[in-house]
């Protein structure tokens, strides 16, 4: 099996640095893509070595990064895309992409076997849904208990002082998990209410992060009570002895669908679309299934240990249209009021 090995490129148009994930060639001849993805590293270099193993012909050199990055930098590059492939970005980002016109709709073999959910409606469609993801609460019981901190069960409670300095949340300008907070709060608020809501959050809040699977890392250690993360890194830190609680207040939650799809001016379509064919096979999603508890078929939605029971039904019931239509106004809106609290950005 290849070894995988994780680099830092060099800062690009957008002005971000990513990480540039790349399998060894061998001594023979292979055709060479650039796949663009926000998964975290615990899950593309088992993807990775998946699709090595199943398509040996092909090599892929990963740039990961995360969504808001990602999708500037596909932007930046319209003129001369340097990417075949999006994987693993979430469907709010390559919506936002197809309406600039920078997504090549494409069929896959089986995408229609996929549930519903997990396919574009346009025929072709412009992507295809890989897996789900909610976005949760990471609680340390322990520091809880310590603090006299109680669990919350409503997203207002954590408005409430005793949470100060307490929370850690993902920068909803750098991570798309955050703007989901952001964007399903309004929607379900109000906007007046949620603004509101999110002050008094954000005297709360002692960091925001650029990584969506920081802050529960920062509550699995203790260092806050509270990280707001996704049920990803959650059920994986747990089931390792993390003495955290998996919550979702009000029993609904932001949500995305990290999908694939191919870039416009792609230099390599074909090959690009053996690994979008692979990523709508059922041999990918039980990949998939072993870290996400929701993907696209409907036999394998098990997922990992301690993972959110019954995932799809707490996820809030919102216009992803809306998200993307207001997705710049509500985060220029956010950074000029809370950006103080942002970790630094990556040179």
């Amino acid at each position: 099996m290849n070894r995988i090995k994780y680099l830092l490129t060099a800062a690009v148009a957008v002005g971000a640095g990513a990480a540039l994930l790349s399998i060894p060639a061998s001594a023979q001849q292979k055709q060479t893509i650039t796949v663009y993805s926000t998964l975290q590293k615990e899950v593309l270099t088992p993807y990775a070595e998946a699709f090595s193993k199943a398509h040996p012909e092909i090599e892929i050199a990963w740039v990961r990064d995360a969504g808001g990055v990602m999708q500037a930098r596909v932007m930046a590059e319209k003129d001369n895309p340097r990417a075949d492939v999006l994987f693993g970005m979430p469907v709010t980002n390559i919506v936002s992409l197809k309406r600039e016109g920078l997504i090549e709709p494409y069929a896959p073999k089986d995408y229609m076997k996929l549930q519903p959910r997990f396919r574009d409606s346009a025929n072709p469609p412009y992507w295809v849904g890989l897996e789900m993801y909610l976005n949760v609460i990471c609680f340390n019981t322990v520091e809880a208990e310590k603090k006299g901190i109680p669990k919350p069960k409503t997203w207002a409670d954590l408005a409430n002082p005793i949470y100060k300095g307490q929370i850690a949340m993902p920068n909803p300008v750098m991570s798309n998990t955050g703007y989901g907070y952001v964007h399903s709060w309004i929607q379900k608020m109000g906007e007046e209410k949620a603004w509101d809501f999110l002050t008094k959050l954000h005297d709360n809040v002692s960091v925001y992060t650029n990584s969506s699977s920081t802050p529960c890392k920062y509550a699995s250690t203790g260092e806050y009570v509270v990280g707001l993360s996704t049920d990803l890194t959650g059920p994986f830190l747990k089931t390792k002895g993390a003495p955290i609680d998996l919550l979702v207040p009000d029993d609904v939650t932001a949500w995305d669908i990290e999908s694939t799809a191919m870039v416009k001016g792609s230099k390599n379509p074909e090959a690009a679309k053996v690994l979008i064919d692979w990523g709508a096979s059922h041999e990918a999603h039980a990949i998939f299934n072993k870290y996400y508890g929701a993907v696209g078929f409907d036999d394998l939605n098990n997922g990992p240990k301690n993972s959110i029971p019954n995932a799809v039904a707490k996820a809030q019931d919102y216009s992803v249209e809306w998200s993307i239509d207001n997705r710049q106004r509500i985060l220029t809106e956010w950074a000029k009021r809370y950006d103080s609290k942002s970790e630094p950005k990556a040179n």
